[in-house]
């Protein structure tokens, strides 16, 4: 009797399951795929063309995500593409973070909800005008000699473990797996690299393929000149390249390398990045435009580098081996002349680029958003002291060691910030003047004698010698700035002091060396919320610390700009968020973008860091436009 009941109670499960897997079986495969007989990609066995646009998710805030996203969308792009910062996401070994800006799986969702397809670029390098071009600085200090993008033992066992940790988190989104991945990356831009390691290419091929498999299409991209050591067998080509009125000239050179297949120039540029000290890098929309519509009548696949640039706050940017010093540092804003401005809002470069694309693909029926910006009054700070005081070491230096000789950051185990570098002066010295010299400083070194401010040292400028007074006194003081390590090709820049001190040829030895990361907010606040009791404490040398308070009274907030008119160079903290690196002594960036999401009603903070001024009447304003040199 009982089986009775079961039998039939099975097949009809059995049929059931026959039927889903009928239906199945009529539905085409999900797969996103290269039909090289026809130079097209295809979706699901269609041909498909993707006009895609980079936004680096660390680059704005979450909350900004979707309205930057959908403004994309409005735009007539059907793809984004990001990178993914290894360093943001293991800031120390170990130690991972995947919330907040750090949510990568949270913006591929809201992509994918705007209807957005996706292109992952995970590096591991990544350049970007990032710190050390997004390598994390602790495998400086984990490995002294570790060479980065190579294939060295102690590199490749880190990125086996990075990528062990990330590539599980993306393997649901996928396009094979139904998620709106359709193409990850393999290094990046590795032509330009000296190394030409085929044996490290062959290793990161074999690793990405692994967990990707074929439910992506995977690519290499580099110059048209520099295939030859970027390139894989087996993998995708592409190109990166700007305006032009020729791109077949490009073209020729990819198909030496991928005689049949789609065309792809993986880094469009409708605009470029500016260093400190040189004017804003500005492209023509015209020029842009004209370009666009030549690539895409020849049916080529196209991502604008960038689309949205949007902003290296705190210690993110990097710097380029350029320049007087063999170094240029990458300005805070990364507004990169792209087509929404950094606030995420649309220009004529946009409409401009919109009105093409709705031309050849179609209305995408999405409206672009634009958002008001808002002006404050003037909000005046008073100078809390100085880094270099007895308080200001008790309450933001992290530790303090003994040298023989100047040590890195890197061996201090620190990403960012100040290293202070003390020792005594010869005795008895009676040349007047004479020079100090500091060999391979990187970056900046804001000299003091006992206290009082004497000059400045700079990579940047190719400045490293300086003449001194006999008498100013006799204790040394060398503040030494990051400003951000190299991202593009030559990774491995240590910061601090990595030569020998001199006085007139004549080392200098015994030197104490105290660590300002200055990482954590936590730091400012216990430096502001203990006061200290000695006037020397307040009128000490060195950076100099301001706070200030600010009432916003609306309910509706909307961003701003900072505009530190009278200040030199420094760094800007809001309600504890690090806003990044001003400078408008050197410019061409004189403001800072200023979210609204870090904004509240009522009662604001503000705590500026001035390197190398004393502020006479220390006020900022907040107004509703950028402004560039």
């Amino acid at each position: 009797m009982i089986a009775y009941r079961v039998l039939p109670l099975l097949a009809l499960c059995l049929s059931g399951w026959a039927a889903t897997i009928e239906a199945a079986a009529q539905q085409p495969s999900r797969k996103f795929d290269i039909d090289f007989q026809n130079d097209t990609f295809t979706k699901d066995g269609q041909p498909f063309q993707f006009i895609s646009g980079s936004f680096h998710y660390f680059r704005a805030l979450p909350e900004s995500w979707r309205h930057i996203l959908r403004s994309m969308r409005a735009a007539g792009l059907n793809t984004v593409m990001t990178y993914i910062e290894w360093s943001l996401h293991e800031p120390m070994p170990g130690q991972y973070q995947w919330e907040g800006i750090a949510n990568l799986e949270e913006f591929i969702e809201i992509a994918q909800s705007e209807n957005l397809f996706v292109i992952l670029r995970p590096g591991p390098y990544i350049c970007a005008e990032r710190d050390m071009g997004g390598f994390p600085h602790w495998l400086l200090t984990k490995y002294p000699s570790i060479k980065l993008r190579t294939y060295d033992t102690d590199y490749l066992r880190e990125v086996q473990n990075w990528y062990n940790q990330l590539m599980p988190r993306l393997v649901r989104y996928l396009y094979g797996n139904g998620g709106p991945v359709i193409m990850v990356s393999i290094e990046n831009e590795y032509g330009s690299f000296k190394a030409c390691d085929g044996q490290y290419m062959q290793f990161l091929k074999n690793l990405t393929v692994h967990f990707v498999q074929d439910k992506a299409v995977l690519f290499t991209n580099d110059g048209p000149e520099l295939l030859k050591c970027g390139s894989i067998p087996g993998i995708l080509p592409t190109l990166d390249f700007g305006i032009t009125n020729n791109p077949n000239a490009f073209w020729q050179q990819l198909r030496k390398y991928l005689p049949k297949g789609p065309l792809v120039n993986a880094e469009y540029y409708p605009g470029w990045l500016t260093h400190w000290m040189e004017p804003t890098a500005r492209v023509d929309a015209g020029m842009v435009v004209n370009t666009l519509k030549l690539m895409l009548n020849q049916k080529a696949n196209v991502n604008f580098y960038m689309f949205f640039g949007g902003t290296n706050f705190g210690f993110t940017a990097g710097a380029n081996d350029v320049g007087p010093g063999k170094y240029s540092a990458d300005i805070t804003s990364y507004d990169y002349d792209a087509p929404l401005d950094e606030a995420g809002d649309p220009t004529p470069k946009y409409f401009a680029i919109r009105k093409v694309l709705v031309e050849y693909f179609g209305d995408p029926g999405v409206p672009a958003p634009k958002l008001p910006k808002m002006t404050l009054e003037t909000v005046w700070l008073e100078r809390r002291g100085s880094m270099l005081s007895k308080h200001g070491r008790t309450m933001l230096a992290q530790k303090i060691v003994t040298s023989v000789t100047p040590v890195s950051f890197e061996a201090l185990n620190q990403h960012s910030g100040f290293v202070l570098y003390e020792t005594q002066l010869p005795a008895g010295y009676n040349r007047d003047p004479y020079t100090l010299k500091v060999e391979n400083l990187h970056d900046r070194a804001y000299v003091h004698i006992d206290g009082t401010f004497a000059g400045i040292l700079s990579r940047e400028t190719n400045t490293n010698t300086i003449p001194l007074s006999v008498g100013l006194g006799t204790q040394l003081q060398l503040l030494v700035e990051s400003q951000g390590r190299i991202n593009y090709n030559i990774p491995n820049d240590f910061k601090g002091i990595l030569g020998t001190v001199t006085v007139d040829a004549k080392p200098l030895y015994n030197w104490t060396i105290t660590s300002f990361p200055l990482d954590s907010y936590r730091y400012l606040e216990n430096f502001l919320t203990q006061q200290p009791t000695e006037q020397e404490d307040l009128d000490g040398a060195g950076a100099q610390v301001y706070y200030g308070t600010f009432t916003i009274t609306s309910d509706t907030i909307y961003d701003t700009y900072l505009y530190p008119s009278v200040w030199g160079k420094g760094l800007v903290f809001i309600n504890g968020f690090n806003l990044g690196r001003y400078w408008p002594l050197a410019g061409p960036q004189i403001t800072l973008y200023v979210p609204r999401h870090i904004l509240k009603k009522g009662n604001n903070q503000i705590v500026m860091i001035e390197y190398q001024q004393h502020i006479q009447h220390p006020y900022v304003q907040f107004i509703d436009k950028p402004i560039f040199m």
